[in-house]
């Protein structure tokens, strides 16, 4: 039964569009999902609608670009190296940022250490959770060795509030854990449907805007990888950030989907250990595997962001007795790999027509830049031919489908990357690269084709 003064609407799930009357698919988005049925209360003033007009005041007014100073707002380090790198170099003050990820990737673990290394300045913090009580937090926070005098702890599910402790404490970084737990009683609906999602979202980020308080919010995620709740929360907020790693591996990546203040792709590593989540200060290290060359390996370098990274991508060929052989990659895109295929296939060096492939990027990196091509089929040759790659190579190079080798964007820094961690070679098409990006300490093994790069494979 609809509550007296509501009315009855329906909402798409992915992007929160509201609609009349039930449908089986979403018009706006084109999802197949059904709408949900949800209640609008006619004299909705959720508690977020006040500081929207204290934000205003009621007497706002444009103001001069000239006049506005960006200086009385530097960004603020967090106190951890990795965190500040993915934020672009420090959190805005007034920003709102999403941070989310699969269960038991290490999100609340991540953003207790960060409320603790902000409340070490001695200003408050309030970390407020709907998940955990204050002494399951404790707990937690003291199996990580945290002793932040000025973090404040609050376990609480409604909105309004949380905000009145908010403006109270008057802290100086608040964290909500999760927004998928909270809820507005003005609003009908149970936590984490999409209006309460939507308009407890909406509250956090208008106080922000209007108290320059930066706001962390943890969201969940749905069995497709997918940030739970509608799109329309991600567009809210300033800042995305994803949660990645496999729970049987001890690194995690923490990439930037969105950001309004930095670069969007940025990438942190961190290490999963029994004191929490530790900075990754060399990543590349740590997606390779070392060790003497074997058949079907060759190291690339990519960039994540404005990080090069190394990593290392492995081949395996495999006699199929299927009709169609497989090809399998971990790591790598799919359709990519069967093009890059095709091309070696059309060039005269595969001899993979009855043979499976499997692919896989080591350390569970994803390699999605085509400055990843060039590695790629300089592995398959090599496990073909069952010679390895000399040590010390690195392929740099996006392939055409006419097996011309093109150049890649910031050669100099991947090649500074790689002569840092020892290789003396690298593979690529030098391009328009200047002689000043190019550390004296590599050779430049120019391939503007295909069969070029792949002679040096042996």
């Amino acid at each position: 039964m609809v509550p007296k003064g509501s009315t009855v609407r329906f909402a798409c799930v992915e992007c929160g569009q509201d609609y009349s009357r039930w449908m089986g698919y979403c018009p706006s988005c084109s999802s197949q999902t059904p709408l949900v049925e949800h209640e609008v209360p006619k004299e909705a003033a959720g508690r977020w609608r006040g500081f929207a007009s204290a934000a205003g005041g009621g007497g706002a007014k444009p103001v001069a670009w000239k006049e506005v100073d960006t200086a009385a707002a530097p960004r603020r380090p967090l106190g951890i190296p990795e965190l500040d790198r993915v934020l672009g170099g420090g959190v805005v003050p007034g920003s709102a940022v999403l941070v989310a990820g699969e269960p038991g990737a290490g999100k609340s673990t991540l953003l207790l250490q960060l409320a603790a290394a902000a409340a070490a300045s001695g200003d408050p913090v309030l970390y407020v959770s709907g998940e955990e009580s204050e002494h399951q937090l404790k707990l937690r926070g003291e199996r990580l060795g945290l002793q932040p005098d000025s973090l404040l702890l609050f376990s609480e599910t409604s909105m309004p509030r949380i905000l009145d402790a908010a403006e109270s404490a008057q802290p100086r970084l608040l964290v909500l854990d999760s927004v998928q737990c909270v809820h507005s009683p003005e609003i009908s609906g149970a936590p984490g449907t999409v209006t309460q999602v939507r308009e407890s979202a909406a509250s956090l980020v208008l106080y922000a805007k209007a108290t320059r308080v930066p706001v962390f919010i943890i969201g969940h995620v749905n069995k497709d990888g997918a940030i739970a709740g509608p799109r329309t929360l991600e567009h809210m907020v300033d800042t995305v950030l994803h949660f990645e790693g496999d729970r049987k591996q001890s690194h995690r990546l923490l990439r930037a989907v969105k950001n309004r203040f930095g670069a969007a792709g940025e990438l942190g590593v961190f290490e999963m250990t029994g004191q929490g989540l530790l900075p990754v200060q060399n990543p590349s290290e740590l997606f390779l595997t070392g060790g003497d060359p074997q058949p079907g390996s060759a190291v690339v370098c990519t960039l994540e962001g404005t990080r090069p990274l190394l990593a290392e991508i492995q081949v395996l060929l495999a006699e199929s007795p299927l009709a169609y052989p497989r090809r399998v990659p971990v790591g790598f895109d799919s359709g990519r790999l069967a093009v890059l295929l095709a091309v070696l296939e059309t060039g005269g060096g595969g001899g993979l027509l009855r043979s499976d492939v499997y692919v896989s990027v080591t350390g569970g990196l994803s390699v999605t830049e085509p400055a990843a091509d060039l590695g790629l089929l300089a592995a398959v040759v090599s496990r073909r031919r069952g010679v390895p790659v000399p040590p010390g190579v690195v392929f740099i190079g996006e392939v055409g489908l006419s097996g011309e080798v093109r150049p890649v964007h910031q050669a100099g820094v991947r090649l500074r990357e790689a002569a840092r961690l020892g290789y003396e070679r690298a593979v690529m098409n030098p391009g328009g690269t200047r002689a000043q990006e190019r550390p004296p300490e590599i050779e430049l093994v120019a391939a503007k084709t295909l069969s070029d790069a792949l002679a040096v494979v042996g």
